[in-house]
């Protein structure tokens, strides 16, 4: 029986982290914690939501959610007071992978990206998908091939033609003028 390729980046047999969020600080007497939104979908961020804080992936579940400046006022099961919540300041805050809703036909989480066999339009291979710059107009994909040499690929329609999550390839159209990275 044929198993199936870990395509995540994550050693075989672990489980995949995505982050939602950062907790900064503790804020007022309850034991909230302001935390930093780092997530397409702020939504999904709501009261019941188990989750996973820091390195360790310590599991907690939201208690209470809500809107504070730019980001979120949370508290934490069990977590009542300014000291408690302390704890868990600078630390990220993670779901499992297998726990989010899947994308609509043709959209793809960042995480599933990574390790993508990347062509030009002629089939030429030019290396693997490594990382994801997210930048403010667009997102920038780094691709760096077998020798260790960078090329930088704008996350645009005109540039990025085709995403088979089957075969595990993305095929390019490469722009004149494309950045490289010569210090690879």
């Amino acid at each position: 029986m044929p198993t199936k390729q870990n395509s995540s980046g994550s050693p075989s047999g672990e489980p995949v982290y995505l982050v939602i969020g950062y907790l900064r600080r503790p804020h007022g007497v309850r034991g909230e914690i302001i935390m930093d939104m780092h997530t397409d979908f702020p939504d999904r961020i709501k009261s019941g939501r188990n989750v996973l804080i820091g390195e360790k992936h310590q599991p907690l579940t939201l208690d209470t959610v809500r809107q504070h400046n730019q980001g979120l006022l949370v508290s934490l099961h069990g977590v009542d007071t300014p000291e408690d919540a302390g704890r868990f300041r600078n630390q990220w805050v993670y779901v499992k992978a297998s726990e989010v809703p899947p994308l609509p036909e043709g959209k793809h989480y960042q995480y599933e990206l990574i390790d993508l066999d990347v062509v030009d339009d002629n089939g030429n291979p030019l290396g693997k998908l490594v990382e994801i710059l997210e930048t403010g107009a667009n997102d920038v994909y780094i691709v760096r091939n077998e020798s260790g040499k960078e090329i930088l690929l704008p996350a645009i329609p005109s540039v990025i033609l085709n995403v088979d999550m089957d075969q595990r390839t993305m095929k390019v159209h490469l722009l004149d003028g494309l950045i490289e990275n010569k210090d690879s």
